[in-house]
Parts: structure tokens; sequence; C-alpha cells
């Protein structure tokens, strides 16, 4: 089989450093393969699209994109909106209506620059409630998420709707609620990276099924974006 070239597109829970790193499921998964990591942490769909070049230099037979919890986290409180705003030098006031024009763009571009297969991943459940604001938020941007890839004829990964149809089969209530700022992420990378906790254990004592701090991915939910993505690397 000759050697594909994946490139994975997005941001921290892509990166994988304070996230289960669903792209090293992916390299052992295809080891046939040339899987690319192009997450950066904290991005947004704006700063994404900022370093496209980077990702049409790879040459990519295909691309996934899983963009959007950022866009979706600055719209859920005033804080958030300053942190994003300040740490990713935003020029404008995040909104639904602008995170969908700079993933068309993405897309656009990627188009006509790379001829690859394009997949865009619906987002990540935000917190593990089901009837909770910031998961109805996750939600709605994943719809943009669809609309944009039917738009652009794209492939859609169904992530987001994979993991509520998870959290609803298991009845879950979680032991830790979604919070603005920083604290659930930092001191679950303090957990991790000081105390050397391994992120499955940090979730599990938070009473999460899916995610450490209510955004970034546990063992559970890693598997979830590699096997959707594995999917369409092998449809091809």
């Amino acid at each position: 089989m000759s050697e594909t070239t994946v490139v994975c597109l997005g941001d921290s829970i892509t990166r994988g450093q304070v996230s289960v790193p669903y792209v090293d499921l992916l390299r052992s998964r295809f080891p046939e393969h040339r899987i690319v990591n192009a997450g950066v942490n904290y991005d947004l769909a704006y700063n994404a699209l900022g370093r496209l070049e980077q990702v049409i230099a790879e040459r990519p037979d295909v691309v996934t994109v899983l963009l959007g919890t950022n866009d979706a986290n600055a719209t859920l409180s005033e804080r958030n909106r300053r942190m994003m705003t300040r740490t990713r030098k935003l020029p404008t006031r995040p909104t639904a209506q602008w995170f969908r024009e700079n993933l068309e763009a993405i897309v656009t571009r990627l188009g006509a620059e790379t001829g690859a297969r394009i997949a865009l991943l619906g987002l990540p459940v935000i917190g593990e409630e089901l009837d909770s604001e910031p998961l109805r938020r996750a939600g709605e941007y994943s719809g943009i998420v669809r609309e944009v890839a039917a738009a652009h004829d794209c492939a859609y990964l169904p992530l987001h709707e994979r993991q509520v149809e998870y959290l609803r089969a298991t009845g879950h209530r979680p032991g830790t609620r979604y919070r603005d700022g920083m604290l659930l992420s930092s001191t679950a990378a303090t957990q991790h990276f000081v105390l050397r906790r391994e992120f499955d254990a940090i979730s599990a004592g938070r009473g999460l099924l899916l995610s450490t701090d209510t955004v970034h991915q546990n063992s559970t939910g890693a598997r979830m974006i590699a096997e959707l993505i594995a999917e369409f690397v092998e449809v091809g």
C-alpha cells in the first residue's frame, strides 16, 4: 500500500499535550501512512486559517479539520471572550457567523490548493451535562460545521452526535460541571505533568466519561475521534 499523507488540523485537542493524543492512535493504526499533527493550543478557526501554508506545504492526500471548541467556548462568557481575544490576538468579537466564515475560508483554500480529501469533524461535547448551555453551544457549532461540509462537498464526521449518544446511553450524571476560565484545564495539567497522573485517572476522579476537564479528551473521547477519522481514511 502506498503512503498516504494525512494532516490533522486543529487546536489543543489535536495537539494532544493536555488531551489524550488521538493523532498517536491514528499513527498506531496506520503505520504505513504519514500522519501529521497540525494542532496548536488555543487556536480558533481564525488562527488556523492564518497558518494554512504549513498544511499545504505537507502536500496532503487527506486533511481532517477539528476546530470550533475554542470558538464556541469564547462565546460562553465575557471572561472567556476576553481571554481568547488577548491570547490569540483576535481582530473582532468571536461569533458563530465569524466561525462559519473562517471555516468556509479554510475549506475553500484547502480544496483549491491541495486537492486533498477533506473531512470536517463536529465538536466534542463541552461539558457532559446533556441539558446544559455549553453542550448545546457545542451542538450549534457542530451544526455549522455540518452545513459548511455539505455546502463545500466535504465529509462530515459526526463526533458531536456520537459523544452525545454515548452520554445518553450511559445515563451519565457528571461529577464535574463545566466552568468558564482556565481552572479545570490548568489543574488537570498540573495533575498530569507534575503529579504524573494519567489522563483517564484525572477524568475518573472528576466523574467524567469523555474528558479530563469538560473539554480535553480522555482515552474514550480520543478513541472516538480516531475511529471516525480512520473510517474516513480507509474509505479512500
